[in-house]
């Protein structure tokens, strides 16, 4: 009788150790899933944080340029002649540049 009492209690410590990873695996997983979730939201914010400062540096270079066009389109119109003249030498630094090449 001792033999089959020790071998229903070792089916019994067993049952117990399986209950017991099992329990803890779904632990584990439930830990896993709530760090991914966790994870995925900070890079969420990360992106948009990225995707926001991205968007503010265009719109403040959009700006720039369009201070610059301005400026040029000014300065052309206060100075003609002065225009043409640094316009027609550009061209020919450009021209002596490109032909050594």
């Amino acid at each position: 009788m001792s033999r089959t009492g020790n071998t229903s209690h070792g089916q019994e410590n067993a049952g117990s150790a399986t209950d017991d990873f099992k329990g803890k695996a779904s632990e584990v997983g439930k830990n896993l899933r709530d760090m991914t979730g966790h994870i995925g939201e900070v890079a969420r914010e990360q992106y948009e944080g990225l995707r926001d400062r991205a968007s503010d540096y265009y719109e403040q270079g959009r700006e720039k340029a369009k201070e610059w066009q301005d400026s040029v389109e000014h300065y052309i119109y206060d100075k003609p002649m002065q225009s043409l003249l640094i316009a027609a030498g550009v061209g020919v630094l450009l021209g002596l540049w490109l032909r050594r090449r």
